[in-house]
């Protein structure tokens, strides 16, 4: 009996340790949770981060003051333009243009097909390689004077010159075309379904749409410290624990007044911070604007091949190989039928 009690004794000690090792272990969770939450409250709420990144326009200027090397200024000078595309490509990536412009960048397509007006521009810089600088140069002035639509700036076109990038597009479409309804900046290496964004494009308009950013949004992400990672961002050039709320910077859409209004922002914010698509949320966190989510627009992560997404997707990123085949498929007329089940119908009764 003596030894029976001694037993409960010891299992009741073992639970209550137990106990009190997950009750400790949930706790400690719960703060970092809450410290979580409470810190992205803060970024997404306050505006010290404005100030900390404040600048003298002067400043700002010094920031992106590069002379274009190739422009048209004329591009948006005809009817009323839909939409401003901006492509942000390489100077080495041609084959990445060439499908673009040939499957839903096509300008003429759009026009005929669709009935909008579309203007696709392809943003760049200058070629990394010194030694080759010259030769990629003369290949992007023969490839402009065929299509028309390259827009350049003299700075080096690396990742970490991004939000130089994203300055250019800004500033181009204030100066050169401030009366397009929307502006969209995308990845080249990104499949956008063209009808599907334009008949968007058009019922957010006759809805009187405003304070518009939808595309794939990020909440409360954290910066990268790890040195070896192509992300990361040190504490001295951003100290707090996450960032505000931003859109992918694989392909989002902003309306013409939340254009003006992030090119404000970048009049008075440090652009030193490269990573683009996280500054892009900085101005827009200076001026008010709020990210929407959409979930046609699939940020960094590709769709799915298949007939039912392609009748409702908006973008795809990952593409380099296969934008044409994509293309193919996603206006097949037999799509339609398919996503909504008179295809499948068919099939079915012909069995």
């Amino acid at each position: 009996m003596f030894m029976n009690f001694r037993r409960i004794r010891r299992c009741q000690c073992v639970q209550l340790v137990m106990t009190g090792f997950v009750l400790s272990v949930l706790m400690v969770c719960w703060v970092q949770l809450d410290h979580h939450v409470e810190n992205r409250y803060l970024v997404n709420s306050y505006d010290f981060i404005n100030k900390s990144f404040g600048i003298s326009q002067q400043e700002s200027e010094s920031l992106s003051n590069f002379l274009y090397l190739i422009n048209h200024h004329d591009k948006c000078n005809s009817n009323e333009v839909l939409l401003l595309l901006f492509v942000k490509s390489s100077p080495e990536n041609l084959e990445r243009r060439q499908a673009i412009r040939a499957t839903w960048g096509n300008e003429n397509y759009i026009q005929r097909e669709l009935g909008a007006n579309v203007r696709v521009l392809f943003a760049l810089g200058v070629y990394s390689n010194p030694q080759q600088r010259g030769s990629v140069q003369r290949g992007l002035l023969r490839e402009d004077q065929v299509y028309g639509d390259l827009v350049q700036q003299d700075f080096v076109d690396t990742f970490h010159n991004l939000t130089i990038k994203l300055l250019l597009q800004f500033r181009w479409r204030h100066t050169y075309c401030s009366k397009a309804r929307f502006l969209m900046s995308a990845d080249d290496d990104i499949f956008v379904h063209m009808p599907n964004l334009v008949h968007y494009l058009q019922g957010l308009i006759q809805q009187g749409a405003r304070d518009l950013w939808v595309g794939h949004v990020h909440r409360g992400a954290p910066p990268i410290r790890q040195k070896d990672s192509k992300y990361h961002v040190p504490y001295e050039m951003y100290q707090w624990p996450s960032y505000p709320d931003y859109t992918a910077g694989a392909g989002y859409v902003v309306s013409r007044d939340v254009a003006a209004k992030i090119y404000q922002a970048t009049l008075f914010l440090n652009a030193s911070l490269y990573i683009d698509d996280v500054f892009m949320g900085i101005c827009a966190n200076a001026m008010g604007v709020s990210p929407q989510e959409h979930v046609y627009f699939s940020g960094e992560g590709k769709a799915p091949y298949h007939p039912c997404i392609y009748d409702k997707m908006i973008t795809s990123h990952g593409h380099v190989a296969d934008v044409r085949r994509l293309w193919k498929a996603a206006m097949d007329p037999q799509i339609h039928d398919i996503s909504s089940g008179q295809g499948l119908q068919l099939v079915s009764s012909s069995k």
